[in-house]
């Protein structure tokens, strides 16, 4: 039995030892093949992967980098838009101040013609008036001197007379 048992132990040891033996040469034979075989196209892989993802993040960066230029940009254009936004506001109100002020100008060139005008219309108004008063004052004063003296007075005396005191009312009326 201890002759059985230390076979069986030396055979377990040699077939240790051999499964060993055979899975490292197993290893080594797949190691060798895969060099031979597929190593150049998994490296070409890997490097092309490796290619791939330093060019995306070169990409990357570049479009961040674009980006914040763009973004630069935009607040530029706004800054100026606002502005130029300033800009046209204070146009608009120096315009329409400056209007203001011509036509509140010509109001009132237009107010001082008017009243000059008035104020003659009114004087000529006033000598037409006044005239047209005393021809007829003349005429009523002639009719009423020839009834009350019973003869006829020459025109040109009694209008030389209606005149004074008239001449004399106009001196009266307008020291009122």
């Amino acid at each position: 039995m201890l002759n059985h048992l230390v076979l069986s132990s030396a055979e377990v040891h040699n077939t240790m030892i051999s499964n060993f033996v055979v899975v490292t040469g197993s290893f080594v034979l797949l190691l060798v093949l895969l060099k031979i075989f597929a190593w150049d196209s998994i490296a070409a892989i890997m490097k092309k992967r490796e290619d791939k993802i330093a060019n995306d993040l070169d990409s990357a960066e570049k479009s961040r980098i674009e980006a914040a230029k763009l973004e630069e940009e935009r607040q530029m254009q706004l800054a100026n838009s606002q502005t130029e936004a300033a800009e046209i506001i204070k146009n608009a109100r120096d315009s329409g101040e400056s209007s203001r002020q011509t036509i509140l100008k010509d109001a009132e060139v237009e107010v001082t013609q008017m009243r000059d005008k008035a104020h003659n219309d009114i004087a000529n108004e006033r000598q037409a008036a006044l005239s047209s008063v005393k021809d007829e004052i003349a005429g009523i004063s002639l009719q009423i001197a020839e009834k009350i003296l019973n003869q006829e007075l020459s025109l040109e005396s009694h209008k030389a007379l209606i005149d004074q005191c008239i001449d004399g009312l106009g001196t009266t009326d307008e020291a009122r």
